[in-house]
């Protein structure tokens, strides 16, 4: 049983085995807003026999109803697929979109879940004859694709192209905690692996990294290997194939998707070291100086880079001077915003800050937010994850392209200050 609400109102239902009463869903509001005045908030409420399971996005709440023991783990997986639907469905998931889109919602319900059992849950395969265009619905309905049906319900059949590409993007997020003293506190890469798939009829695909337990079951251990942890699949990788012989084999699904992401767990170094010194003269101005260095290869370059540095809230009449790039005061935010578009690696760049302060005190304790920096390397990824082949193998027998692109970037990357 799953509902969209929004503060009191519960904008949208469904029963899916009518084993619960329609009307439990009021007590949710109610024991939500009592477990946060307790401060006690559980993502499972219960009200005598019924269990609320239960997530919020953005507005509204999603909320999944059962009187059994239900697999709660599938229950949430569901409730976040709805949103991953729903937003490429209608761009947003809001209070909105959910009004103006009633016949689509309670028919893409229908599709996803039947009887309490996840059925169709990707969207490219659901717009296929799920529409939003009312009149498109009629003429859709009469013909079931035949992906609901078969073994590869990620991808339809008779696709063509006239060029057959396939396009991998391999992302890396960097996390970084640096304290005041300048050690790095915590930090580790979160990888993914995205595709852009043009290609034609159904192939099979085979990815070959450079992982170190393959190189290991296969005896080779030339050059520089991985180690990934938390390795998270698409539906369409043969995960049997992936755990006896660590092969990543495929059908892909048509366009863009995510086909894997996986965690290093290892001592990054820092790429853009940020040193700072902010002066704090009471009454009357904070003086501010920040040094970044690119601590990575010369050949390199990290573009947009943003280098946030908290100020004091009652901070006003800011100047700037700048090596490079321009500084601006985010006042909603206390935060100066020194943006740089181009930072070469091993260059080292200067901004000052220099801000009034007001002659009476501000009375309220402020924290100590961290410096955080934004950026991003293409070409260069910091673990040497390596896509050593991609093949492409479909029975018409065409030649195809793959095409690969590296890209590091500043995941949750904080330095903290001293002030």
């Amino acid at each position: 049983h799953t509902c969209l609400h929004i503060h009191d109102n519960v904008l949208i239902c469904r029963n899916y085995k009518g084993d619960v009463d329609m009307a439990e869903i009021d007590h949710f509001m109610p024991l939500l807003m009592q477990h946060e005045e307790e401060g006690l908030i559980c993502p499972v409420i219960s009200h005598g026999n019924v269990h609320f399971l239960w997530i919020k996005h953005s507005n509204l709440y999603l909320v999944a109803m059962t009187n059994k023991n239900s697999n709660a783990s599938l229950v949430y997986s569901f409730l976040y697929k709805l949103v991953e639907v729903f937003t490429e469905y209608f761009k947003e998931l809001e209070e909105e979109s959910i009004q103006d889109n009633f016949v689509v919602v309670y028919e893409l319900l229908d599709e996803l879940m039947d009887f309490g059992f996840p059925q169709t849950t990707d969207s490219k395969i659901l717009q296929e004859y799920i529409t939003q265009e009312g009149a498109k619905l009629e003429v859709a309905k009469s013909k079931v694709p035949t992906t609901v049906t078969n073994a590869v319900s990620w991808r339809s059949e008779g696709i063509k192209y006239k060029k057959n590409e396939v396009f991998i993007d391999v992302i890396e997020s960097i996390n970084v905690l640096v304290n005041a003293n300048g050690s790095v506190m915590s930090s580790d890469i979160v990888g993914s692996i995205k595709l852009k798939t043009m290609l034609s009829g159904m192939p099979e695909l085979r990815l070959g990294l450079n992982d170190r337990v393959l190189f290991a079951l296969t005896g080779r251990d030339k050059g520089k290997t991985v180690v990934m942890e938390d390795v998270k699949f698409h539906q369409c990788v043969r995960l049997s194939r992936f755990e006896s012989d660590r092969t990543i084999s495929f059908i892909p699904p048509d366009g863009e998707s995510e086909l894997m992401s996986y965690r290093i767990n290892t001592h990054v170094k820092p790429l853009i070291w940020i040193e700072s010194v902010i002066e704090k003269f009471s009454h009357s101005r904070v003086e501010i100086m920040v040094k970044a260095k690119g601590q990575f290869k010369k050949q390199s370059v990290a573009n947009n880079v943003e280098v946030r540095v908290p100020v004091p809230s009652d901070a006003d009449s800011p100047k700037f001077k700048t090596s490079t790039g321009h500084a601006k005061y985010v006042p909603e935010k206390n935060l100066v915003v020194w943006t740089i578009k181009s930072f070469p690696g091993g260059k080292e760049f200067l901004m000052r800050a220099h801000f009034g302060l007001p002659s009476v005190e501000n009375d309220e304790l402020e924290g100590k937010p961290p410096i955080t920096v934004k950026f991003e390397i293409p070409y260069f990824t910091v673990s040497g994850i390596q896509v050593r082949y991609m093949k492409i193998i479909e029975k018409s027998g065409y030649q195809a392209l793959p095409w690969v692109r590296y890209i590091t970037q500043s995941g949750d990357y904080q330095l903290r200050t001293n002030v």
